[in-house]
């Protein structure tokens, strides 16, 4: 049961000497805030003093230095792992690692509860699990390298900020787009544009219009960029799309993927009513990459292993015998078709066969890459220029000589 103890109260505190040292001294703590002192009594009045004056100290110093900047530069300078920043939850979480594992960059848990983990492959490196909106802040706090978050929450969060640098803009998975909806009924029946929803005579400084969201800082500045001056913004939680129906919130401010939740609530997109288009990226943290030890390089590799696996989803290898008399008259053949071409295009090269005891070439391999949306067409082309045995294997990775992105990043960094 706790001591309920007045603050006008005095401690009783007996030397070592005395017979119940044992028993009064351990009411007070072993530290300096409370060491024993000449006299007899310790005044409670005192002691909350001096923690007031050592928290106001402490208060105060650690404003002076975020204003001097040195909390940046103690965690920039501070520690030698780069720090990745994965979502800790939901599909994002899933898709993250799933994209990582497909790079060969294999995250380990040794808990699955904790927040903390490894990539082998990237010895220098921790993973810690966060919630998207606290990668960006600790992107900008110092406190992680690089993190995979959405672009929205990316512009909710980091709201313009310099110091985030996106190294990797379209990671393939976490598509959707922030989008305001209206009703579909009642005076917003005819509406169909924002300009349209911007010029009803319902909105004026009394009586805005209400829109219900969560991106409190992307909702009002895409209002202002639009010259929307009439309008008041709240936040709701749970389902943003009841907000119109139960009559607290005139349109909504959302994530939209399918479009399927709005239609089920009578709700619709309107034209220019698109805030920015989203998917999962990789963001760095500016600083972290021009002053951290081995920050640019992990990122490098990180980006070499993304772009390769990227670049090869959905391309197939396609492989084909060809009679011919030589390569260049091949090579004629194939291009006559327009979806042969290859990335750069194909690859040609003789097949040694046996004759009689005699080495002979009568047929040439035909090698292409082709997307997967041109498979089937790309192997019927092969065969009306006469080739055969026709071999399909998916590609995993495709390397460019220099990963395009990464050229970006260094003129970006000034570097």
């Amino acid at each position: 049961m706790p001591i309920s103890i007045p603050l006008n109260a005095t401690l009783q505190y007996s030397s070592p000497s005395s017979s119940s040292s044992s028993s009064s001294s351990s009411l007070v703590p072993s530290s300096p805030l409370f060491s024993p002192i000449p006299s007899t009594t310790v005044s409670l009045t005192g002691i909350r003093q001096r923690c007031l004056r050592m928290v106001t100290s402490c208060v105060s110093n650690a404003q002076k230095s975020v204003l001097n900047g040195a909390t940046d530069s103690v965690s920039v300078v501070g520690r030698e792992q780069i720090r990745l920043g994965l979502p800790s939850k939901g599909r994002m979480a899933a898709d993250s690692l799933d994209l990582l594992k497909d790079c060969q960059l294999f995250v380990k848990q040794v808990n699955p509860r904790q927040y903390v983990a490894q990539i082998p492959q990237l010895p220098n490196t921790e993973v810690w699990f966060q919630r998207p909106k606290d990668i960006v802040r600790k992107l900008l706090s110092g406190d992680l390298d690089l993190g995979i978050v959405g672009l929205d929450i990316v512009g909710e969060f980091g709201q313009g900020n310099e110091d985030l640098i996106i190294v990797h803009e379209a990671l393939n998975f976490g598509d959707c787009h922030l989008s305001l909806a209206i009703p579909n009924y009642g005076i917003f029946e005819n509406i169909k544009s924002l300009k349209e929803l911007a010029q009803m005579p319902q909105w004026t400084e009394e009586r805005p219009l209400r829109v219900a969201t969560g991106f409190t800082y992307l909702g009002p500045k895409f209002m202002k960029d639009n010259g929307i001056k009439h309008v008041t913004f709240s936040t709701a939680d749970g389902a943003l799309e009841a907000a119109p129906a139960m009559g607290i919130a005139d349109a909504i401010l959302d994530l939209v993927s399918s479009g399927t939740t709005l239609k089920e609530n009578n709700l619709k997109e309107i034209e220019g009513g698109v805030v920015l288009e989203s998917q999962a990226a990789l963001v760095a943290s500016r600083r972290a990459l021009t002053e951290r030890k081995g920050a640019l390089e992990t990122v490098h590799e990180i980006l070499e292993r993304l772009e390769a696996h990227l670049k090869a989803n959905g391309q197939f290898t396609v492989v084909a015998n060809m009679r011919g008399t030589d390569a260049e008259e091949v090579a004629e053949r194939v291009k006559t078709q327009p979806s042969l071409s290859g990335l750069q295009g194909p690859t040609i090269s003789p097949v040694y066969c046996k004759r009689d005891g005699k080495v002979t070439i009568e047929y040439y391999a035909i090698v292409i890459c082709v997307p997967k949306k041109a498979l089937y067409e790309s192997v019927q082309q092969l065969r009306a220029v006469g080739g055969s045995g026709v071999l399909v294997s998916p590609v995993t990775y495709i390397f460019d000589e220099e990963t395009p992105r990464w050229s970006q990043l260094l003129s970006n960094l000034g570097l």
